[in-house]
């Protein structure tokens, strides 16, 4: 349909609205990423810590593809991921932009053991492994190009009935029979604390102190996974090596 001489101005300033809109959430979100980042050198420097001693992992949840890429081309790597299509489509339609290539997904999400092939195949981390069964399943249904998947084993810190993570008690067992799959690299550990409890980042951080001296033989043991946007300064200063960051970067959830 040929466009008359009065749409065409209409049709024009639409764009224009929508392009100026697009780039003004996209100014917002790299200011909100820049003053995260800023937050989380300053929390180091109050404790005596190398900024680099800690990753950012920008959590993406329910938000577009296109945030991301504007994350990754300022220099972002790390995602977090919980509902597992929406990530597939994230990975699948990014994987060959320009200068997203670098990107390192991090699976965040709840594991059921229909979902094992698909995190096998498709994410670099997974932060929320808790039973052997599970990681037997992943360890079995990573592709053999692939390199091995770092996993993280979430701890219910607090034993709340909410949460889920493996008990304290059960960690040695688990991390035993972990030690025997190939296609997984173990990595360290990931708490959701009960809120207002921040003596549960020095607690996390004793458990896996004690875990590194009492298996050296996990040459890559080396993450804590702790801290989010309302909590990552204490838990910077308990110990976290990655703190889980969304609403503070994002915004609230779509």
């Amino acid at each position: 349909m040929t466009m008359t001489s009065q749409q065409a101005p209409n049709h024009v300033a639409n764009n224009l609205i929508n392009n100026n809109e697009v780039e003004a959430q996209n100014l917002t979100l790299i200011e909100n990423w820049q003053q995260v980042k800023a937050q989380v050198v300053q929390a180091c420097e109050q404790v005596l810590r190398l900024p680099s001693s800690m990753t950012l992992l920008a959590v993406s949840k329910t938000k577009s593809a296109d945030m991301v890429a504007t994350l990754a081309r300022q220099g972002q790597c790390d995602f977090g991921e919980n509902y597992l299509q929406e990530a597939i489509e994230k990975i699948q339609l990014l994987r060959e932009q320009v200068q997203c290539e670098h990107i390192v997904w991090h699976y965040i999400g709840s594991i059921q053991r229909n979902k094992t092939r698909d995190i096998a195949e498709h994410f670099d981390w997974v932060q929320t492994l808790e039973r052997d069964i599970i990681a037997k399943r992943l360890n079995d249904q990573r592709p053999d190009e692939m390199p091995p998947l770092n996993v993280l084993i979430q701890i219910n810190i607090d034993t709340e009935d909410s949460k889920s993570g493996c008990l304290p008690e059960q960690l040695p067992e688990l991390i035993i029979a972990m030690k025997a799959y190939e296609r997984l690299q173990l990595r360290g550990l990931m708490i959701i604390p009960a809120k207002a409890n921040t003596d549960a980042f020095k607690r996390t951080k004793q458990l896996f102190d004690d875990i590194k001296r009492t298996h050296p033989e996990l040459s890559q043991w080396d993450t804590l996974s702790m801290g989010m946007s309302d909590d990552m300064g204490d838990a910077i200063a308990g110990g976290s090596t990655m703190v889980r960051v969304g609403t503070a970067i994002f915004g609230a959830r779509a």
